[in-house]
């Protein structure tokens, strides 16, 4: 119960404090390394389709590697956030819509990956 009620009184003081901010991509804060997404340029689906499948299969193949999965930078996060937008902008992409928020969140985390690889 002691537990349960500090971690209650933490979220409550941080909340309180104002430390609480929401992951908002159109701040250009939260993905400078991909800005508007240059997915969003590409007008043919087909060419479309097949570079956001590129960027998931990076991911995935990421998200897998033990080599990254053990490792202390963060592009296994990124990567695993990358595979799921770029999944979802996928999955419109097969019904003929384009969903821009998708396509911005697969650019900017395979971005925010990469950046951590390297």
């Amino acid at each position: 119960m002691k537990k349960l009620t500090l971690g209650l009184a933490v979220v409550v003081g941080t909340i309180l404090a104002g430390g609480v901010q929401s992951a908002d991509l159109s701040t250009g804060d939260y993905c400078p390394v991909a800005g508007n997404a240059k997915l969003l340029t590409i007008e043919n689906n087909a060419t479309l389709t097949n570079e956001v499948v590129r960027l998931m299969d990076e991911a995935v193949a990421v998200a897998d590697s033990p080599q990254w999965i053990n490792s202390g930078r963060p592009a296994f996060v990124w990567a695993s956030e990358a595979k799921v937008a770029c999944g979802k902008a996928y999955g419109y992409l097969q019904s003929a819509y384009r969903d821009e928020d998708y396509l911005n969140k697969c650019e900017c985390f395979h971005s925010r990956m990469v950046r951590y690889m390297y």
